[in-house]
């Protein structure tokens, strides 16, 4: 099951039930059965104290995955700092408008190809997951309609 939680947010992300589909599509098109999935959506500081306590790294990023796998059963935790992300959709080109719900969408699925196997540690990984992140992207355009997810800043 997929879980959505807010840490020390207030995300109010509509269409959660469309965005488990499609991760649900996404891992079963790459050859994998969905375990529990939390989604917890938090602050910068929040995030940047998990990156020191638990990885050691003292510095903000968009998303800390931790894996839970067990063989082809996806498993793990996805922190997300709706801070970075809000930073990124306006630094970065998006592939659809609101830019904040496209870079959501594209942190949430860059966090599920983590733990379905891609990496990202050199500039040929870092290439081969934007790719993947696309295609998930593009899947969830095709089949889906986003108008219903609903992705406002935090409060």
């Amino acid at each position: 099951m997929l879980h959505f939680t807010d840490q020390d947010v207030n995300s109010r992300l509509r269409g959660k039930a469309i965005i488990r589909k499609w991760i649900s599509k996404v891992l079963k098109t790459r050859g994998y059965a969905q375990g529990e999935i939390n989604i917890i959506f938090c602050s910068d500081e929040y995030l940047l104290n998990i990156n020191k306590t638990a990885l050691g790294h003292d510095y903000y990023t968009d998303i800390i995955t931790f894996d839970y796998n067990q063989g082809n059963i996806v498993s793990g935790d996805l922190f997300i700092s709706l801070d970075t992300v809000l930073a990124n959709s306006i630094t970065y080109r998006q592939m659809f408008k609101p830019a904040f719900k496209c870079e959501l969408l594209r942190v949430i699925i860059h966090g599920i190809l983590h733990l379905s196997g891609e990496d990202d540690t050199t500039p040929y990984l870092q290439k081969k997951m934007r790719h993947a992140e696309n295609v998930c992207l593009k899947m969830l355009l095709s089949d889906f309609d986003i108008d219903t997810i609903s992705a406002p800043y935090k409060s």
